[in-house]
C-alpha cells in the first residue's frame, strides 16, 4: 500500500493502444505523468507518486496493468 492519491493502477487498460491509455490515466489521476515506453525497456527503479510506465508492444498496445510508480 502506498501513501500516493488518487487512482493508482488501471488493469481496465491492458490491450488499448498506449497514447489512448495515457490519455485515460492522466484524465482519471491528474497528479501522475503517464509515460510510453516499450516492454522489457529499462527503466528508473526508485518509486514515485507522481509516475505511471504504461508498457506496450512493438504495436503500442498496453500489455500491463499500468500503476503509480
Amino acid at each position: 500500500m502506498t501513501d500516493c492519491q488518487g487512482k493508482s493502477s488501471w488493469p481496465e487498460l491492458v490491450g488499448a493502444t498506449g497514447e489512448a491509455a495515457a490519455a485515460t490515466i492522466e484524465r482519471e489521476n491528474p497528479r501522475v505523468d503517464a509515460i510510453v515506453i516499450l516492454n522489457g525497456s529499462n527503466t528508473t527503479t526508485d518509486f514515485r507518486c507522481d509516475r505511471v510506465f504504461v508498457r506496450v508492444n512493438s504495436r503500442g498496445i498496453v500489455v500491463q496493468a499500468p500503476e503509480i510508480g
